[in-house]
């Protein structure tokens, strides 16, 4: 029985892009395909545009986000940048929205635990995923657009640990780290066990994270614990923010709490 309910908490917590889904109006956007050679497939790429975008002229920074399907997040999210844009709260960029194929193999790392192991048929591909969007992606997206080199990458749950990850193993990879709901439970609380040795090797670069913790037991306690890592481990390149939101649930956090998180992160 309390296998049972573990995979199924389990399949909660990594299926949530899921249940963010509302009946978001599609914008306008950009839809190709790119050949992976590091994940093996071809995979689907959305990039939305602000209004009068010219590539001749403009010069944006580019937001990168996984559950970047048009059943996914990417509406929503493209949806909440162009309502900050017109309102002036942010500049314009762009949104390069991934969608999935194998969620769980391309979000999760490696992992020593067995339950982690029962989740999906494959796990522990993101290093092969980073390297798609490093060495593929952000390529071809500076071929088809006119870019600044600022970059950054949200996500939430799944995401928010592959947000998580990539900020503490390739932090140059990214100026800006976004994470809702982080699954930071993922291989007995890896990345918190070795934040504070990651923090020492943060690029002199500065880096802006922002992350947040619902009331999810599974989620706060290591989002929390993260929080006191960061407040004892100074560094004066990094530039974080913790939001504790307690009175919302892991199905809400996203939405709830997005604008200020973009805000916070972009408006610098």
């Amino acid at each position: 029985m309390k296998i049972f309910l573990y995979s199924l908490l389990i399949g909660f917590l990594l299926s949530c892009s899921n249940i963010s889904q509302q009946n978001d109006s599609i914008p306008q956007h950009d839809t190709f395909i790119i050949k992976s050679n590091f994940v093996n497939e071809d995979r689907v790429i959305n990039v939305w545009k602000p209004i009068n975008y010219n590539k001749d002229i403009d010069s944006l920074p580019v937001m990168y986000m996984a559950d970047g399907g048009i059943k996914e997040d990417f509406p929503h999210i493209a949806n909440t940048l162009s309502k900050l844009i017109q309102e002036k709260k942010i500049k314009p960029l762009l949104l390069v929205g991934i969608e999935n194929t194998e969620r769980r193999r391309d979000l999760t790392g490696f992992t020593e635990v067995e339950k982690d192991k029962e989740v999906a048929p494959i796990v522990g591909g993101s290093e092969n995923f980073r390297k798609f969007i490093r060495n593929e992606l952000i390529p071809e997206i500076s071929k088809r657009y006119s870019t600044t080199n600022e970059k950054s990458i949200i996500g939430e749950s799944l995401s928010g640990l592959f947000v998580m990850e990539t900020f503490f193993l390739t932090p140059e990879l990214f100026d800006n780290y976004i994470a809702f709901d982080p699954s930071l439970w993922w291989n007995n609380h890896y990345l918190v066990r070795t934040a504070k040795d990651n923090l020492k090797d943060l690029p002199k670069t500065k880096k802006r994270l922002w992350f947040a913790g619902s009331s999810a037991t599974d989620i706060f306690t290591y989002t929390q614990k993260l929080q006191e890592i960061f407040k004892t481990e100074e560094n004066a390149n990094l530039i974080w923010k913790y939001s504790d939101e307690p009175k919302e649930s892991h199905s809400t956090i996203f939405r709830a709490t997005k604008e200020k998180a973009i805000i916070w992160t972009l408006s610098h």
